[in-house]
């Protein structure tokens, strides 16, 4: 029986899109079960002194993840990995900047009506918005950001890592995640980040 790993990203963020490509590759060489969800930067750092680039960037965050929250209600939890993987192919591989583009294109690469578009600047959608993040935020806390896996009953943030590894090495280091995050009481490991985001 698979093991279903439950991962929590938002498709603003390139490193969250590495540790779900990685995820992938580990699915492919591991019997594993990856449910995508969606969780919110612009959300997470309400009411937080943030410089004025971040802020500004943040700005634009809601609007994807209000649509694949859109997308996940009008379809099930099945359509967000597909909607996620199309967003961040343009986003962070093809570096297309424009959200408005990013979605309308990847709405239509994976078949989903372009009505859709719509969520972007609806608000009705952020109670759902809230939850979700809540579901994945909540058991590791909120000093951390994306991405998030929950095993079980075992959460954390991470792994960030660049670039994803493939194949068997993604595999390894899966077990290599579970090994050290099934571990009672441990909480942290952690080094300096000298490499910039890879998408290969």
């Amino acid at each position: 029986m698979s093991q279903q790993v439950d991962l929590w990203v938002d498709p603003a963020c390139p490193w969250a899109w590495i540790t779900s490509r990685w995820l992938l590759e580990a699915a492919a060489v591991r019997d594993l079960d990856v449910r995508f969800h969606v969780m919110s930067l612009a959300v997470l750092n309400e009411n937080r002194e943030l410089s004025p680039e971040y802020a500004e960037w943040l700005k634009t965050a809601y609007r994807p993840v209000r649509v694949l929250i859109a997308a996940e209600e009008r379809h099930g939890n099945g359509v967000v990995e597909g909607l996620y993987s199309a967003m961040g192919t343009r986003r962070h591989v093809r570096q297309e900047k424009d959200w408005d583009e990013i979605i309308a294109k990847s709405l239509a690469d994976v078949g989903l009506e372009v009505d859709l578009i719509a969520a972007a600047d609806d608000v009705n959608f952020d109670e759902a918005l809230r939850r979700s993040h809540a579901e994945g935020m909540d058991p590791v806390g909120y000093d951390v950001g994306t991405p998030v896996i929950h095993v079980d009953d075992i959460a954390f943030f991470g792994p960030v890592v660049t670039p994803a590894p493939k194949g068997e090495a993604a595999g390894k280091l899966y077990d290599g995640v579970m090994m050290v995050a099934g571990t009672p009481g441990f909480f942290e490991i952690k080094r300096a980040r000298i490499d910039e985001p890879s998408f290969e």
